[in-house]
């Protein structure tokens, strides 16, 4: 490890909490006896089994209700498997199937463990094929896995697993020659999901060891195991909700998938007559609100911090809340500022990168924005299509890949690897306002104080019912090259109307306003330079994530400027006339 990659790892722990190392030490070491020694780990973590069994009649999952025809019960009896996109036939000759492909990503490996496509066989109308079906995989899953190893026993797969296992016993297993087996395989997922919270990682993968321990609470009638899952909800909600209802990693997919956990907790233990967790109860109806403030104009969530399109089916079974009317929404603790003038709906990120923990879903895009025009999006985030390391995330996770402003190269936070992230930029939001019939906002940053010069970057959106203005101010000392990129979505958007594609990076300069043609919307955009320099703008063909795993044709408008500091860049989007 050279002097570089020390640097940024000394960085990525100095923001952990001593209590995430310790737990990080502890777990790992916990895991690797369990992996050696997994006889020893099952009896040590061993779950009494009582005699009556079963989760409450009348308790519907949110992820039952969402995966529940997802995948084709021909295809699942024949071993194939559709997961993240990837479509791999596994099962042999005899019918075996194949666990832990060693061709597999690991994060295919996790889906492969999660066992999600249970919930289509529980709600499929042919009961006895589905049982056979189940039945079969499941043996063939207890053959081929070790308690305690990877990845079938990683704890994040292991709690999505327990969750599913528990849910779809009444119709997959109940009564069924596997039953017994079965049950006493889940108090061994219970004392495994007890032992192995992931307090190192925190965010939503507690949230769903907790879920998972809830379920198995209720399922196995242990009030022992229902009382360390309340104790620790207390904790993780006061942690993880902000103030304004959003979710401390800052990420709208990610909002919801906590938002969902926290739905299905609150509704089990109203089931089973359990007393409610007050802060559970709160934080759900919080987490609506945000939501609803957080929607654009198609119903969809701005794609920032790892986010992946929500799908409409999930957000209705949420119930997120309505969007509002109003022409400013300012959600201070989780840094989102929302603008509504004429055609024109507005998402700023002003806030800050991310929690210290977990640093996994953080992006280098302070001051990076979404807009829609007439209801359709039109300045667009990347998105996140992938989780491996590899070119792919790194670049969506890079200030490149959004709508803000680049200098000297370099991520205004420094993220690497798949999940890590080492100095990250300072937000402040300095104004939101109405402003007769325009919103003004204007933020800061000072992602790039490492750099010669301390450059601070102040960025202010002026929305009002004829255009979007966006002021860029680079402040600091010595000179600088600035990048400034909109990332435009491919509804026919073009630098020219009549080409079928936008040029490429080698293109000359493109003088004046540049006019895109789509079908819904035709705004113009102008980018241009003030103090000292000159813009150098062009149109690059690019992508943003449209789901994992998929990709969707985007085209990029870039602005370069160089020179001593400061330098400010102006960008204008008229509105179509």
């Amino acid at each position: 490890m050279g002097g570089h990659d020390l640097g940024r790892l000394a960085r990525t722990l100095a923001v952990l909490e001593p209590a995430q190392v310790w737990h990080r030490a502890r777990l790992r070491a916990q895991r690797a006896a369990a992996g050696r020694w997994p006889e020893r780990a099952a009896r040590r973590w061993h779950v009494d089994v009582p005699q009556q069994v079963g989760l409450p009649e009348g308790f519907e999952a949110v992820d039952g209700d969402l995966l529940a025809h997802r995948w084709s019960i021909d295809d699942l009896a024949r071993g194939s498997f559709d997961l993240l996109n990837e479509r791999r036939d596994l099962a042999g000759p005899d019918g075996d199937i194949a666990w832990d492909p060693p061709d597999a990503s690991h994060l295919w490996l996790f889906h492969q463990h999660y066992w999600e496509w249970a919930w289509s066989l529980a709600a499929h109308p042919d009961r006895e094929r589905a049982r056979t079906v189940f039945a079969h995989q499941w043996r063939s899953w207890q053959e081929h896995t070790r308690f305690g190893r990877w990845n079938a026993w990683a704890p994040y797969p292991a709690s999505l697993r327990s969750w599913v296992f528990v849910n779809v016993h009444r119709a997959l297993v109940a009564d069924s020659d596997i039953d017994r087996a079965f049950v006493a395989d889940l108090g061994r997922h219970a004392g495994f999901v007890e032992h192995n919270l992931e307090l190192d990682v925190g965010g939503n993968h507690v949230m769903k060891n907790l879920k998972a321990l809830v379920g198995l609470a209720a399922f196995l009638h242990d009030d022992r195991l229902l009382g360390i899952a309340r104790r620790h909800l207390e904790r993780e909600v006061a942690t993880q909700v902000l103030g304004d209802g959003g979710h401390y990693e800052l990420s709208p997919s990610y909002h919801c998938q906590v938002l969902g956990d926290l739905l299905d907790v609150a509704e089990l233990l109203a089931a089973a007559g359990r007393p409610p967790l007050a802060e559970v109860d709160e934080a759900v109806e919080a987490m609506r609100r945000w939501i609803g403030l957080m929607r654009l104009p198609d119903g969809g969530v701005p794609l920032f911090n790892d986010c992946e399109p929500v799908e409409d089916h999930l957000l209705q079974r949420l119930g997120a809340g309505p969007s509002p009317t109003g022409a400013l929404t300012v959600l201070p603790d989780s840094g989102y500022v929302v603008a509504r003038c004429g055609p024109f709906h507005l998402v700023a990120d002003v806030g800050q990168p991310g929690p210290p923990s977990p640093p996994g879903h953080i992006h280098a895009d302070c001051l990076s924005f979404e807009l829609a025009v007439n209801g359709r999006r039109f300045v667009v985030d990347a998105g996140t299509s992938e989780y491996g390391s590899g070119p792919r995330r790194r670049h969506e996770r890079s200030t490149a890949a959004h709508n803000t402003v680049e200098i000297d190269g370099t991520d205004q936070t420094e993220v690497w690897g798949a999940f890590r992230a080492g100095r990250r930029a300072r937000a402040t939001l300095e104004r939101a306002e109405v402003v007769g019939d325009a919103v003004r906002i204007t933020a800061s940053h000072d992602g790039y104080r490492h750099l010669d010069g301390a450059p601070r970057h102040r960025r202010t959106w002026v929305v009002d019912p004829r255009e979007v203005r966006i002021v860029d101010e680079v402040t600091g000392s010595g000179p600088h090259r600035l990048t400034a990129r909109l990332t435009v979505a491919d509804d026919g958007a073009r630098a020219d109307p009549s080409a079928r594609q936008p040029p490429t990076r080698e293109a000359v300069a493109i003088e004046g306003p540049m006019v895109l043609a789509s079908p819904v919307v035709d705004p113009t955009v102008g980018w241009g330079a003030l103090a000292t320099t000159d813009a150098e703008r062009r149109w690059v063909a690019a992508a943003h994530a449209d789901g994992f795993g998929r990709l969707v044709p985007a085209s990029v408008l870039e602005a370069d400027a160089a020179g001593p500091l400061p330098i400010s860049l102006t960008c204008r989007i008229t509105a179509p006339s």
